[in-house]
């Protein structure tokens, strides 16, 4: 008798455990049903997200812009040492906007410089000579401004951003003195790279901006011997190797 009962209680006990792993395994199941999705909540919640956020960007976002802007250009090295910075340089800039970040532009920019020479050089004996420079760069760009949303509030303001360019120069040369006029043209790519800020006037539709570029550029006339000392240790420069610089502000119309 008392070996029955101790069949009978392990019997139950071993039948609730298989109901139990049974009702485990139909969990299971049921979480990896392949009938289902299980990425469905996932990726759910990720549309809201960017439904959200275009909603926001079509709500508060610029689109395209158009600026006009004036400043100056110098150059340092070799150039900078012959050249006489003529400004005001002036600027165009069309932009389009693909999101809150990120931006693609193309325009142009031209400046003027002058060099006077009171003594002879390899490739000009005649003097005073007076050399007018005209460089006009077309290029194509694109900004990254910078999040700024746990930052305070003037640095929000004043959304700052990044730049990178790739750059093609032109450049006219003429050459004045006694013997009379001499035009000459160069081409030259380049980059440049830099920042700015923009500091809006009224939300969305105007801004005023302000860039500061650094421009490597590869000049036709880069390793040019024009200049260069008609006599041992005499004045002149032995090429035109330098960077240059530009400092611009502008006015920004946004849509």
């Amino acid at each position: 008798m008392f070996k029955n009962k101790i069949i009978f209680f392990i019997t139950l006990f071993c039948l609730q455990g298989l109901s139990l792993a049974q009702e485990g395994m139909v969990g299971a199941d049921d979480d990896l049903n392949i009938g289902g999705d299980i990425f469905s909540d996932f990726n759910e919640d990720l549309e809201e997200s960017q439904i959200y956020e275009d909603e926001r960007y079509y709500k508060y976002g610029r689109f395209f812009s158009f600026s006009m802007a004036i400043g100056f250009t110098t150059w340092t090295g070799n150039r900078g040492m012959l050249y006489e910075d003529l400004p005001p340089t002036f600027g165009l800039t069309i932009q389009y906007f693909s999101d809150f970040q990120s931006a693609w532009n193309i325009g142009f920019a031209y400046s003027k410089h002058n060099i006077t020479l009171t003594y002879p050089t390899q490739g000009i004996q005649q003097f005073p000579t007076s050399v007018d420079i005209s460089m006009l760069r077309f290029y194509f760009g694109y900004r990254y401004y910078i999040d700024t949303s746990n930052l305070g509030t003037a640095i929000t303001y004043s959304n700052p951003y990044l730049t990178a360019r790739f750059e093609y120069w032109y450049e006219q040369e003429k050459i004045s003195n006694q013997d009379g006029e001499v035009e000459d043209s160069y081409g030259g790519v380049g980059i440049a790279l830099g920042g700015g800020l923009e500091f809006p006037i009224k939300i969305k539709e105007s801004y005023v901006n302000v860039e500061a570029l650094v421009h490597s550029v590869a000049l036709q006339d880069v390793r040019t011997i024009k200049y260069a000392p008609a006599t041992k240790g005499g004045p002149g420069v032995s090429d035109l190797t330098g960077f240059a610089f530009t400092l611009m502000v502008g006015y920004v119309w946004n849509w």
